[in-house]
C-alpha cells in the first residue's frame, strides 16, 4: 500500500498532529486545549495558504 500526498495535503496532517500535540502540553482544562488546539491549526492552516501566495507572487 502506497499513501501518496499531495504537498496541501500533508501540510494539513502536520498541522492537524501538531495541533493536537500543542493543545494538550499548552493548556491544563479540557476546554483550553480544544480552544489552543483548533487556534494553532488555524494558525497553521492559515501560514500555508499565506506561504503559498508568496511562493506564487515571487514565481511571477
Amino acid at each position: 500500500m502506497i499513501l501518496a500526498l499531495s504537498h496541501f495535503t500533508a501540510a494539513l496532517l502536520f498541522s492537524a498532529f501538531a495541533s493536537i500535540v500543542f493543545g494538550i502540553t499548552q493548556r491544563s482544562t479540557s476546554r483550553e486545549q480544544v480552544r489552543y488546539g483548533l487556534y494553532c491549526f488555524a494558525m497553521f492552516v492559515g501560514g500555508v495558504f499565506l506561504a503559498g501566495w508568496v511562493m506564487w507572487i515571487l514565481r511571477r
